[in-house]
């Protein structure tokens, strides 16, 4: 089997609605329901991280690492977030992510037809998407 480097992408509108969801061949394939639970305790412990945080100005967590995967996540100024759970000690995932969003601006908020905090349907999204995520995937086979 090929190296896989992420696993899922989630993106969270700023109250807490999962808006997109892409499976890229995690093991344990989640259904409807599990990927909706798992985007609102994202949404939840990044806002509780910002308000138990020491420091002043934290924008929440931005990494959580696991024994098997890692979970990086954006959060835009708007509060919409992007997270990715990839293979442990993938590399440039914060430089994905703002790929990812950049796609998000300009093939799904400059789309007349999309409603915003609504789910993502848009064929462009999906297919330029698709072709970030495959370029990854090949840079990662050349480590």
């Amino acid at each position: 089997m090929a190296l896989v480097a992420i696993y899922s992408l989630f993106i969270i509108n700023k109250s807490g609605g999962l808006i997109y969801y892409k499976d890229y061949g995690s093991a344990g394939r989640m259904d409807t329901n599990d990927s909706l639970r798992l985007a609102s305790l994202w949404h939840s412990m990044h806002a509780i991280s910002q308000q138990l945080s020491p420091t002043p100005g934290c924008t929440g967590i931005d990494l959580l690492q696991a024994h098997n995967f890692d979970l990086h996540c954006f959060q835009s100024l708007t509060g919409t977030k992007f997270f990715v759970v990839c293979e442990t000690g993938a590399p440039n995932m914060e430089m994905l992510l703002k790929v990812i969003y950049e796609l998000y601006t300009d093939f799904v908020l400059k789309n007349p037809f999309y409603e915003m905090e609504m789910p993502i349907r848009c064929e462009l999204f999906d297919l330029n998407l698709a072709q970030v995520i495959q370029k990854d995937r090949v840079a990662l086979l050349g480590r």
